[in-house]
């Protein structure tokens, strides 16, 4: 147990030097606490422009301020860089790198299993790693474990491996890295014991659980649970345009409740990193011991879907004022696929704005915290400044992320027929606003019209 006393002992007198693979949402915020609570960090990432922008002080990560950043590198704590040969002088490790979909909608885990390639050359005996990537359970000792089997390693005595799930919600101004519980599951207790009082140093509530499978389910459940859910009251936001009830209305008057009801709320889709992918992991992982789960299939159907029914509901909108989705000139409000971050990952805007292309549409978008993206096509698509009277140009504007930004009643006042998504128009019982999960009323010369 010489590896293990070494390294708890390096831990409790902060000077274990710690690396962190991967600079981006979740590796940065957690390097950066990590210095401020005294360590050595080193953070790792293979793009160049990442780590220079680093070293200069420039936060690409809105949850991370300059200052904040400034301060840990003019601390002396905290050394970017691409160089995987300084895993050589690492105590611990901690690898947030992203688990993406494959277009077969399968867990792409190649993130992972290069970083393990590029770890093991370098590591030496007595490092404890964790991974924090989302991932199907299993990964950590099928992916990592395995490998360091096969050089010899044996986990809880020369090395010690943990998995724990980030849990970081971009722009989220109550729960950061420092106060959101952490969970965390060895491959053996020591490795537990070790992982738990790494990250106690760091993170003000660390919850052990008995081992890396179910902390990495822990994981699926949250999110599964949340878009199971979400697909629910998309769907009674269906059904109650069907049959002219306000879901918001509904929703609001349920959430009374104080006990037995948790509020949900429809939307355009589902976006970010973790709610369209982590079920998919779950849904994947379940079919290799022949269990199929017909919720999350069917939660993944109805949110995938939710664009469309955007669509559909533009198109009726425009039918009333004579005009058809194709030609109109349509500007979607909101890209980031949540509201005051610049995040764009999966954001359901990007699905419509493909959709309104594809059926004929003059689409822009406006956001003023996502500036660009790339389309299907390649070609940058970027925001268009906020003007209100280019804004009346439009023959409809469709809510998508509903940013404190926007004056809502400025575009209220401009009377542009605008479809809402979110609800952001509530306060305006307007006859061209059209919520989504209601049955608009819509006023002509001659008569009123129900959608």
């Amino acid at each position: 147990m010489k590896y293990a006393n070494h390294l708890a002992q390096k831990i409790e007198a902060k000077k274990a030097n710690i690396g962190v693979i991967g600079m981006g949402y979740v590796g940065l915020p957690l390097a950066v606490e990590m210095v401020k609570s005294g360590f050595n960090v080193t953070g790792i990432d293979l793009d160049p422009n990442k780590i220079d922008a680093l070293k200069a002080g420039d936060s690409y990560i809105q949850d991370i301020t300059d200052q904040d950043l400034r301060e840990a590198i003019e601390s002396g704590r905290f050394r970017p860089s691409t160089d995987y040969d300084l895993v050589n002088e690492l105590d611990a490790i901690s690898i947030c790198v992203p688990t993406p979909l494959s277009e077969n909608q399968d867990p792409d885990t190649s993130y992972i299993t290069s970083v393990i390639e590029k770890v093991k050359p370098s590591m030496r005996k007595g490092t404890l790693i964790t991974l924090e990537s989302t991932t199907y359970p299993g990964t950590t000792e099928e992916l990592i474990l395995s490998e360091f089997n096969k050089l010899g390693y044996q986990a809880g005595e020369d090395f010690f491996l943990c998995y724990s799930p980030e849990r970081v919600d971009p722009g989220n101004d109550t729960f950061n890295t420092k106060n959101m519980p952490k969970v965390i599951g060895g491959v053996t207790p020591k490795c537990s014991e070790l992982g738990a009082s790494l990250y106690q140093n760091y993170v003000g509530n660390v919850v052990p659980v008995s081992s890396p499978r179910v902390a990495e389910m822990s994981k699926l459940l949250e999110n599964t649970f949340r878009s199971v859910n979400i697909a629910f009251v998309n769907e009674i936001a269906m059904m109650c345009e069907r049959m002219d009830i306000d879901v918001w209305e509904v929703i609001d008057a349920a959430a009374t409740k104080p006990f037995g009801f948790m509020k949900f709320q429809p939307g355009p889709g589902i976006g970010g990193h973790c709610i369209p992918l982590d079920p998919m992991y779950l849904s994947w992982k379940a079919k290799g011991f022949r269990f199929y789960s017909k919720f999350i299939d069917l939660a993944q159907s109805i949110n995938s879907n939710m664009p469309d029914v955007v669509v559909s509901k533009t198109s009726q909108v425009l039918n009333v004022y004579g005009r058809s989705v194709n030609s109109s000139n349509i500007l979607i409000l909101g890209m980031a696929y949540k509201p005051n971050i610049s995040d764009l990952r999966e954001s359901p805007g990007l699905y419509l704005y493909e959709l309104y292309k594809e059926s004929g549409a003059n689409v822009e978008y406006c956001d003023p915290h996502a500036h660009s993206f790339i389309d299907d096509d390649g070609e940058i698509v970027r925001s268009v400044p906020y003007n209100k009277e280019q804004l009346k140009k439009y023959d409809c504007m469709v809510l998508v992320t509903n940013h404190s930004d926007f004056d809502y009643q400025e575009l209220a006042d401009l009377g542009v027929p605008i479809v809402d998504t979110r609800n952001a128009f509530e306060e305006f019982d307007r006859d061209h606003i059209h919520k989504l999960g209601t049955s608009s009323k819509v006023h002509t010369k001659d008569h009123s019209i129900a959608l």
